[in-house]
């Protein structure tokens, strides 16, 4: 029986804006990562009614976030970013950036702000890594994307409306 074709984790991909001097940052595409999972974090309201065995649960609304773990490459401007607000301990607007996440074979994207959240770094002996979470800072704007010759910088088009059909990194 088919159960249809596998989702490869390399079709969604991330890109991050790292902020320009004085312009609109560029989308340069997360790579290095080890782990970029996202989590949903759900606020729930839960509740027993006295005529009732069993106990009812709705969810009330969302705080996603995003656990990174990378290993750290020279030359490499998402990686590098991320350093400077590790290591020089930004906080505010200083530490929030937009991501786009696209579900490449369709080119359908997802432009959201996020705070940098840094949390251990050098914690292996192969390379030096850093680790930490990217944890939402706005409403999700849809939209397409055009991405460069070799997939390395996207540049994102918002849509008109809402679309349901969204990428999931």
């Amino acid at each position: 029986m088919n159960i249809g074709e596998l989702v490869k984790r390399s079709g969604k991909v991330a890109f991050f804006g790292v902020p320009k001097e004085g312009g609109e940052p560029t989308f340069n595409r997360m790579k290095g990562f080890t782990d970029m999972s996202q989590s949903k974090n759900p606020s729930e309201y839960s509740r027993k009614y006295v005529d009732e065995d069993f106990e009812q649960t709705d969810v009330t609304g969302y705080s996603p976030s995003i656990s990174y773990t990378f290993d750290m490459y020279n030359g490499n401007p998402v990686l590098e970013d991320i350093v400077k607000i590790t290591d020089n301990e930004l906080t505010g607007n200083d530490a929030i950036r937009d991501i786009v996440l696209v579900d490449i074979a369709s080119k359908k994207a997802v432009k959201r702000s996020f705070a940098i959240v840094p949390d251990t770094e050098g914690d292996s002996t192969d390379a030096y890594t850093y680790s930490g979470n990217l944890k939402v800072k706005g409403e999700k704007v849809f939209g397409t994307v055009v991405l460069s010759e070799n997939d390395t910088v996207c540049t994102f088009t918002e849509s008109s409306g809402s679309n349901p059909e969204t990428p999931e990194v």
